[in-house]
């Protein structure tokens, strides 16, 4: 018990006993089981997380986000990779991490192929806490999104108001509930401003750089006067300007191009590329707040409503859209 109330800073235990104390556990390297430790409280204070994609720019911000606001506020975290998200239900690794006596679940995999399906219903009426990202917003549960639909309003409403009137989109797979709100975005902002017939306008990428080279080539072909693309994602952004100056289409006199992601390279990008800028790693620390909050509201016994977050986007006029 002495030794307990030294490790804990108790101010119930005499100068010298303490100090005599801190001698013995310098000289053996002990540590405290933290894990052992928390579980006598109830509580692991480990957070699973559950990713996919982490290669690419969007998940590891989000991952980053997630990261540092745990850290703050004194979590572990528990980290598994969904490899196919379209295939895999992700139910095992649900599994795993209840097993595993996590205190709550941040579900950072996008809502493609029937991978949320079993764990909406479960969330729903699970005493461990979940919060979804990246996907469509559901009833009763927790949910921390960006609001892509406005972000494809706003790349598309900004080549419209520099006089474009042959708006293409190269959008996401399709199957992706980001990439079908982006390019309703578009469509809605064209549909607004009077414009129809947009099918030889659309094609479908991958969020690759070469899917963004072989859609601007197929826009070329399906519509020989466009005028300006809006690139569901800076990558494809990337492979479209390449494709520009094979085409011998200059950018942004021939063509104007915007992006969506502001990654760290779009400033540098030749020209710099006007964007859409989302910050996921606010997402992924939103997620974590409302978690913690989950967390204290079960710890006393309270009700929670469950709530959407959506985080706006913002646009980043660079060269790329801008015609002198």
């Amino acid at each position: 018990m002495t030794v307990s109330r030294v490790l804990n800073d108790r101010p119930d235990v005499s100068p010298a006993t303490r100090k005599r104390i801190q001698k013995i556990i310098e000289e053996l390297g002990y540590s405290p089981n933290v894990m052992a430790s928390s579980l006598r409280h109830g509580r692991s204070n480990t957070l699973g997380i559950v990713a996919t994609g982490i290669e690419y720019f969007g998940p590891s911000h989000t991952i980053i986000g997630i990261e540092s606001q745990a850290e703050t506020l004194g979590y572990s975290l528990l980290l598994n990779l969904l490899h196919d998200p379209e295939a895999d239900q992700g139910e095992d690794i649900l599994n795993s991490m209840l097993a595993r006596q996590v205190d709550g679940i941040v579900w950072a995999v996008p809502e493609i192929g029937r991978n949320h399906e079993t764990l909406l219903k479960r969330a729903r009426i699970m005493s461990t806490p979940v919060v979804f990202l990246s996907m469509e917003p559901h009833r009763g549960v927790m949910c921390a999104v960006v609001d892509n639909y406005t972000g494809g309003m706003m790349a598309t409403q900004h080549l419209l108001e520099k006089g474009n009137q042959q708006i293409g989109i190269i959008t996401g797979p399709m199957t992706w509930w980001e990439a079908q709100q982006r390019a309703e975005g578009w469509r809605s902002a064209l549909h607004e401003a009077g414009r129809a017939n947009l099918e030889a306008l659309w094609v479908e990428g991958d969020w690759s750089a070469a899917s963004g080279e072989t859609g601007l080539h197929r826009l070329l072909e399906q519509c020989p006067t466009l005028e300006a693309v809006f690139a569901s994602n800076d990558q494809m952004a990337l492979g479209a300007l390449q494709a520009a100056r094979r085409a011998a289409r200059q950018v942004p006199r021939d063509l104007a191009i915007v992006g969506f992601d502001d990654i760290p390279e779009a400033a540098y990008f030749y020209p710099p590329l006007t964007t859409i800028r989302q910050d996921l790693a606010q997402v992924g620390q939103q997620a974590i707040l409302m978690l913690d909050r989950m967390l204290d509201a079960h710890r006393d016994e309270r009700e929670i409503e469950p709530e959407i977050l959506w985080i706006k986007p913002e646009l980043i006029i660079r060269e790329s859209s801008i015609r002198s």
